[in-house]
């Protein structure tokens, strides 16, 4: 491998890099939400139990520095946690480091994943599924055992 191929390496982050997806309610070009993507503070947070609380994400999150605001996201129709949040920060650079360290990792025995928002905007915190959740919930098989929820099925012994 060349030097320049190397450094090319050493530079990429593919943590800071935009996922393939894109909402698909935003209002705007393409362009538009690339270049709200690529300079957002604001990470969408999913895979959460329902019974995470705005606490426990204030406190991982945090670590990857100063957190402006936390939207956790509710069922439409209930009102209730329903398995996804935003999480603003101050600067670009901390939530760089929250994609980097904190994507992937389990809270509430669940896997968690984050993802580039362009912003949040009133209305988004809820879930856009028929139920009034979010729509992967439609298609889920699994259930957190006793808790109502969805996710990691516990077997009692």
């Amino acid at each position: 491998m060349s030097a320049g191929g190397t450094l090319s390496i050493l530079r990429s982050d593919s943590y800071a890099e935009l996922s393939q997806y894109r909402d698909q309610h935003f209002r705007g070009t393409r362009y538009d939400q690339e270049r709200l993507l690529r300079k957002s503070c604001t990470l969408y947070v999913g895979n959460l139990s329902f019974y995470t609380t705005e606490e426990q994400i204030h406190e991982l999150f945090g670590k990857s520095g100063d957190i402006k605001k936390v939207i956790m996201g509710l069922d439409k129709v209930k009102k209730t946690a329903c398995g996804f949040c935003f999480v603003e920060y101050y600067a670009r650079g901390d939530a760089e480091n929250a994609m980097r360290y904190i994507n992937g990792t389990r809270l509430d025995d669940r896997i968690i994943r984050t993802d580039w928002d362009a912003g949040f905007k009133e209305g988004r915190q809820y879930g856009r599924g028929r139920s009034g959740g979010q729509v992967r919930d439609e298609y889920r098989q699994d259930y957190d055992a006793g808790r109502g929820g969805y996710g990691k099925t516990v077997q009692c012994q």
